[in-house]
């Protein structure tokens, strides 16, 4: 399955302005691109790509006076298949797991595992099998959060989502990542592109989607507390704690929204050319 997706985002900005960017996609997927993936910065502005702490992919550049649209197209090549459900295992004892996994036990500025410690084992503390542990968390927070963009917040925590009940997609993975790390079960936040391939269409301007994935038996497994069901065509841009450190973009200084568009669809692989040099 071919994946046309990309951004078109502006800011505004009254004076040169540094920032940092997660807008590419994980370096996980990079053998999945089909045409090349580069973010165009105004015209022309310099920029250079590092690796920060979890194995993302940043961009630093200085936002112009005046501003500068960000940019960015391409296509990717995807499996099809949904979301795959962890192995009915019990949970992994914390002294087996791998030091990297431990990071994702832990309180983080969004995750607040100890306020919540005490209601995920009362919740929770009966479920032996790992899966059927995250799934019930998957669960419970599907239904305790109702989800709309006026409830959008960029300060909520896990825990002021399970108070106030209301959120959008990263509300939803923030209250399950935190759960998750509260049962000894490792979790990170994750962000990305989802696109409504393989679901009815939504009456929504298309976002980039936040979600989150649980360490069991070795591996990481993708969870969605937002839609609660499997989905295809993920693509994932960046992984870490909370949403501290998979930020779209950071401004080290004053700026504003202008623009903001987000592109996910499917295309048909004879057309992909087409509906590039369309588009460009």
């Amino acid at each position: 399955m071919l994946i046309k997706a990309g951004f078109d985002i502006e800011f505004g900005s009254h004076a040169d302005t540094p920032m940092t960017a997660l807008l590419s996609i994980h370096p996980s997927r990079n053998r999945d691109l089909r045409t090349p993936h580069r973010i165009v910065i105004g015209q022309d502005v310099p920029a250079y790509d590092y690796l920060d702490a979890f194995g993302n992919v940043a961009t630093r550049f200085l936002l112009p006076a005046g501003g500068a649209r960000l940019h960015a197209e391409f296509l990717v090549e995807d499996s099809g298949l949904p979301d795959r459900p962890a192995p009915d295992v019990p949970v992994t004892p914390v002294q087996e797991l791998p030091e990297d996994a431990l990071p994702f036990l832990l309180a983080s500025r969004y995750c607040e595992t100890e306020r919540l410690m005490q209601t995920a084992w009362n919740l929770f503390g009966g479920i032996a099998s790992a899966r059927s542990r995250v799934e019930a968390i998957v669960g419970w927070v599907h239904n305790h959060i109702r989800f709309g963009y006026p409830h959008a917040r960029n300060t909520r925590t896990a825990w002021e989502g399970y108070q106030e009940r209301v959120g959008v997609c990263r509300d939803f993975a923030h209250l399950a990542v935190t759960l998750c790390r509260c049962m000894n079960i490792p979790a990170r936040y994750c962000t990305g592109y989802l696109g409504d391939i393989g679901i009815a269409p939504v009456d929504a301007p298309m976002d980039f989607s936040a979600w989150f994935e649980v360490y069991v038996d070795g591996d990481w497994y993708t969870y969605d507390a937002r839609h609660n069901q499997p989905r295809i065509g993920r693509i994932v841009m960046a992984r870490g704690r909370d949403a501290t450190d998979v930020a779209i973009t950071t401004s080290f200084g004053a700026t504003w929204l202008r623009k903001f568009e987000v592109v996910t669809e499917e295309i048909i692989p004879d057309l992909a050319q087409d509906s590039f040099r369309q588009a460009a």
